[in-house]
């Protein structure tokens, strides 16, 4: 099938452009952008003007399948993902059981592909049963489909287990993401340290855990060579040691939330436990610090890090309730904040939300060009609304963002030129 879309502003993350002009796609892939004769008999979508940009690709997205149906399905959270604009979930391994077996991951994997309209690729546990302990069978997870390779939240305290398994990685050429936290500072922390803190009665954790645990892990990368990416830099004191890697040309790479890069400590208030996040919201000067950081390129990607939390988990005190926030469908919404502030570009953005990503786990989206996958986002950056979760498709509704005035909606996604989302349908 031949499909044109005419009259969109294109927003291409690879040239950083923002230009009008149409878009070409046959047989799921991109033909030809810019100006394009329409072929005969292609049918035709009037984009209106509005933002026409790749798909975004979402690094490290828990879906609640196996163990945990009733927060996230891979139906639910592909529907969700559909309507924010996602078309590619890379889904974390932290589920019940961990996948961190070949068997595990192609179980999850042929779920996903029967049940969600968007695609799904999953990485897999480091470690066996995200312990620390023992590291998986990274080979045979690797010819499973496994695209990268994480113990997520739970930082392995012993080094040598550590870089024994970063060391097998670097030999088969493996990505891993690690999170950069020192365990014991950060252990049974809510909030980061401070004089807010202090007022709330709420155990902090200090920025430091961050850079302490970027610095060890950054050690170990440097013992073995391995390719790693940080999944969440939010604080400032990171960014140097983070910059100073880059230089010295490492293989690494980092990233941050969309929560961390639109919230800071304030917004928990009167102890909102929906505002309570992993690590925890940082402060005004470390979030435009970290917003800084993605425009000049220090922060390569930007995540929603979704995390659906069933009710029963965040109506407890702030100190015992679970931390985590879905984020697939208010993560463009969100990311429109920083766009309407003047602090990062359309362009900008998108290279951050889905050419960065599909870059560094070597996938051929994240481009506005003939020859790659037409996996497309049409959305106005414009229109406002009042965010009400419980419209949410996700499973989960604890979102930080329920009854605030947002900007910008989706109005169609495509997946392999296949409309899986139309916001008028």
């Amino acid at each position: 099938m031949t499909t044109l879309l005419t009259n969109a502003r294109l927003i291409d993350p690879e040239a950083l452009t923002d230009t009008p002009g149409s878009l070409l796609i046959e047989n799921g892939r991109i033909v030809a952008t810019g100006d394009v004769a329409t072929p005969e008999g292609a049918a035709v979508v009037d984009c209106g003007g509005r933002c026409l940009a790749p798909g975004i690709v979402d690094l490290g997205v828990k879906i609640g399948e196996p163990g945990e149906r009733h927060k996230e399905s891979f139906r639910s959270a592909g529907l969700a993902a559909a309507a924010g604009g996602v078309t590619t979930i890379i889904a974390r391994p932290d589920t019940h059981p961990t996948i961190d077996t070949p068997e595990t991951l192609e179980f999850v994997t042929r779920r996903a592909a029967e049940a969600s309209p968007v695609r799904i690729r999953h990485m897999a546990a480091l470690t066996k049963g995200r312990e620390g302990r023992e590291m998986t069978e990274i080979g045979f997870l690797l010819d499973a489909g496994a695209i990268a390779f994480t113990d997520c939240d739970h930082v392995a305290t012993d080094t040598k287990v550590l870089s024994r398994a970063l060391t097998y990685a670097r030999s088969l050429g493996a990505l891993v993401m690690g999170h950069p936290q020192e365990p014991g500072l950060s252990k049974g922390a809510a909030t980061t340290s401070g004089k807010f803190a202090s007022l709330r009665g709420l155990p902090g954790v200090s920025p430091m855990a961050e850079r302490i645990g970027f610095d060890r892990d950054m050690g170990l990368v440097e013992m073995t060579g391995v390719k790693y990416h940080f999944d969440q830099i939010t604080t400032a004191r990171a960014l140097p040691p983070l910059e100073r890697a880059k230089r010295n040309g490492f293989d690494v790479t980092a990233g941050t939330s969309i929560h961390h890069l639109t919230l800071n400590e304030f917004d928990v208030g009167d102890y909102r436990t929906f505002f309570k996040v992993k690590p925890p919201l940082r402060s005004e000067d470390d979030r435009l610090a970290t917003v800084e950081a993605v425009a000049a390129g220090v922060i390569d990607i930007i995540s929603s890090m979704h995390t659906p939390q069933d009710e029963e988990s965040k109506r407890l005190p702030y100190e015992d309730a679970a931390a985590g926030a879905v984020a697939l469908e208010t993560f463009l919404p969100a990311a429109m904040r920083l766009y309407h502030a003047g602090q990062l570009s359309l362009p900008q953005l998108f290279r951050a939300m889905a050419l960065n990503p599909a870059r560094r786990l070597g996938l051929p989206q994240g481009l506005l060009a003939a020859g790659a996958p037409a996996d497309l986002v049409l959305f106005d950056p414009d229109t406002p609304f009042v965010l009400d979760r419980f419209k949410l498709r996700s499973k989960s509704k604890n979102t930080p963002f329920d009854g605030q005035r947002m900007e910008g909606r989706v109005l169609a996604t495509w997946v392999a030129g296949k409309q899986v989302y139309n916001a008028e349908a």
